[in-house]
């Protein structure tokens, strides 16, 4: 069986867990369309199934699997997600957007990470990176859930567009809190020998900046250059615009990373600014407007197969023989945690701005998903490749707590969207 240099497994075995994967997200999508419940928690549970239960997909398997496809399937899904964000919308709710994306969303990360740190007696830097983990929200769940209760637009704007920009910065947080934990993770090389002059947190928060600004600048650049090349190239049709726009996501994530800045807000301000270009480069063009439509269509695709890969992948990598049923109920306190008090709290920032009845449907609608589950895994994986036992060790609680929070924020959100919109919204 010929073996994949870097994976460590057969060629046959990973066209097997593609199979496997592939029918399990059409079971969920056929569910999801036959209950008008959304097919995401059903990709992790049947992951669960074909994964530790079933052994269809062996725990290695899925997770070296998963370490490629976090990265690829996420700037993919952010990158179709920046398209969608309207300009004119954001500037009319702009104040209450930047209120959940910075104190809400740091909020969430440092309630999360005391109390995951307080139940589970681990370093409070353990719970912090919990914590900035499941800070952000997933538009993969909301859109469609959304759309099917009719959440009046003003709401599903706030929220939907908070979720598209918290998902980069999320993953900026939780890189930070690394950092924090394990000093040598690599990533942050190009400000180095600032770093190495400053204090740890000091360090970190010149680390967050330097990912939020560098990142903006470069998905600027970018698009500007796709811009110019779909105008002065006529790369429009098809097949064109849909390679230019694989190489811009590519692209964009490679120079973020290798910059040092965040792969990921790259390629979700290269969609925001092509998505909005009659607004950022003052001109009208027909030919543009026909390559970001098909742009948006393909991304669409590219999206749905990515998620699908993420959850089922997460859920297959779950090793059932190592978790016993305290950890199993400690996490779950800490998923009800995170989404009655933690996000809750955090979001009380933007009540004087919305009222109570708006800002407790917005403090109530923040499922978390795909990058919550892409980046759960992390720790347990950065623990290996460093030889360090202890962050195995707390990877796994990160992991299991990370996964409860997941599937039981999608579940019970999903769930009272409906009565919460007739009680809260009219």
């Amino acid at each position: 069986m010929p073996v994949v240099p870097g994976f460590g497994l057969g060629i046959e075995a990973i066209a097997l867990a593609s199979l496997v994967v592939l029918l399990s997200g059409i079971l969920a999508m056929l569910i999801s369309r036959k209950t008008k419940f959304p097919y995401t928690p059903l990709l992790v549970l049947l992951g669960v199934l074909v994964g530790p239960v079933l052994s269809l997909i062996l725990p290695h398997t899925a997770r070296v699997l998963f370490y490629y496809v976090r990265a690829f399937g996420l700037f993919l899904v952010l990158f179709a997600a920046g398209f969608d964000l309207k300009l004119h919308v954001l500037r009319r709710h702009k104040l209450v957007i930047t209120l959940l994306d910075t104190a809400g969303l740091l909020g969430t990360a440092l309630l999360a990470g005391w109390f995951f740190s307080w139940v589970f007696h681990v370093p409070l830097s353990v719970g912090f990176l919990f914590g900035a983990i499941v800070s952000g929200t997933d538009p993969a769940t909301l859109i469609p859930l959304f759309r099917e209760h009719e959440v009046p637009e003003d709401v599903e704007t706030i929220i939907i567009s908070e979720s598209i920009f918290n998902g980069p910065l999320a993953i900026i947080l939780t890189m930070v809190a690394l950092f924090l934990v394990v000093p040598e993770v690599p990533g942050y090389a190009p400000i180095g020998p600032v770093l190495e002059g400053a204090g740890l947190y000091w360090a970190a928060v010149a680390y967050f900046l330097y990912q939020i600004f560098v990142s903006a600048a470069i998905g600027a650049a970018i698009a500007y250059m796709a811009y110019q090349a779909i105008v002065k190239l006529g790369l429009y049709r098809s097949p064109y615009t849909q390679i230019l726009g694989l190489a811009m996501a590519f692209g964009g994530y490679v120079v973020g990373e290798f910059l040092g800045a965040s792969g990921f807000l790259v390629v979700t301000v290269i969609g925001l600014i092509l998505g909005n270009h009659r607004e950022f480069f003052r001109k009208e063009s027909s030919k543009v407007d026909d390559a970001v439509e098909r742009n948006m269509e393909f991304n669409d695709v590219l999206s749905t197969f990515s998620v699908i890969f993420i959850f089922v992948l997460l859920g297959a990598s779950l090793d059932l023989t190592g978790l016993e049923w305290k950890t199993i109920v400690v996490s779950l306190l800490v998923a009800l945690f995170v989404i009655f008090v933690a996000r809750p709290l955090a979001s009380l920032v933007i009540l004087p701005f919305t009222g109570l009845r708006r800002y407790l449907f917005i403090s109530l609608e923040g499922p978390k998903g795909a990058v919550a589950a892409s980046m759960a895994i992390l720790p347990v994986v950065l623990g290996r490749v460093y030889g360090s036992p202890e962050l195995v060790e707390w990877g796994e609680l990160i992991l299991s707590a990370g996964l409860m929070t997941v599937l039981l924020s999608m579940l019970l959100e999903s769930a009272w969207v409906s009565p919460l919109r007739e009680k809260l919204l009219g």
